[in-house]
């Protein structure tokens, strides 16, 4: 046999077993604990805005999705260090950040706002920078950064969970838990009569997806795939599934909705 027709017989091999394998899964990072966003259904399996806009992503890239549950806090480690492809998690795009990541166009515009004790005499951010305070905070969110930044003389009660936060203003053990809007509304309306919500932003944020710094060619794809899904109506389609009750208690309140 030749030597160029054994150079072509196994380039045909390869390039047949590359057909055959397709393009590399694109893993998505997520925590799983942030429902409807982030969540697992009554079965156990992934579901929620996130898993859907995920999936949506996969198909728009024309690779398979491989989702990674793993706690918030450890989202862009995985990143840097190549155990996830991008994260998708409620991530808010923010200039410290976007020194270690790449972050994607906005798809989901809210803010930080309070959930308070429902006999406490809390009435707005300005209340809560006083000596005596307690305000919990979730460890690696942007209302810790943002606490820890701006209220000096309250005590930050710094952990891990969502859950955790929520315990301590329903047990009197604090005086507030500075979250994203649409959480504060889930945790208020699981807790009427120990709490309140303070729904309006004292600042404004926007989720987006998160990539690699430097990867900007997955970064445009991601853009162009928001684009698209936007115009399509695919995020009131995500409302429509997944938010509609969150929407129509938005409206009635007179607080914009986050798509």
């Amino acid at each position: 046999m030749s030597p160029r027709l054994l150079l072509l017989l196994l380039l045909s091999f390869i390039f047949s077993a590359c057909e055959k394998s397709g393009p590399k899964p694109l893993r998505v990072g997520m925590d799983m604990s942030y429902p409807p966003f982030e969540m697992r259904d009554t079965k156990g399996e992934p579901a929620g805005v996130s898993v859907d806009l995920a999936r949506a992503l996969g198909e728009h890239l024309k690779r398979k999705v491989e989702l990674e549950n793993m706690p918030f806090s450890g989202l862009v480690v995985a990143l840097q260090t190549g155990r996830i492809d991008v994260i998708i998690s409620s991530m808010t795009a923010t200039e410290e950040g976007g020194r270690n990541v790449e972050f994607s166009d906005p798809y989901v515009r809210t803010g930080l706002c309070l959930l308070v004790g429902a006999k406490g005499d809390v009435n707005g951010i300005a209340d809560l920078d006083i000596d005596g305070k307690k305000i919990a905070v979730v460890r690696g969110t942007t209302g810790q950064h943002w606490a820890k930044a701006n209220l000096k003389k309250a005590a930050l009660l710094d952990l891990e969970k969502e859950t955790a936060c929520v315990l301590e203003v329903t047990q009197g053990k604090a005086d507030a838990f500075i979250y994203d809007q649409m959480s504060t509304l889930r945790n208020w309306q699981a807790n009427p009569d120990t709490t309140r919500a303070m729904l309006k932003p004292f600042r404004e944020e926007a989720w987006a997806v998160a990539m690699r710094k430097g990867d900007i060619a997955m970064k445009a794809h991601v853009n162009a795939f928001l684009a698209k899904y936007r115009a399509g109506g695919g995020f009131r389609r995500l409302g429509d599934k997944w938010l509609k009750d969150q929407r129509e208690t938005f409206a009635k309140l007179g607080v914009p909705f986050v798509f």
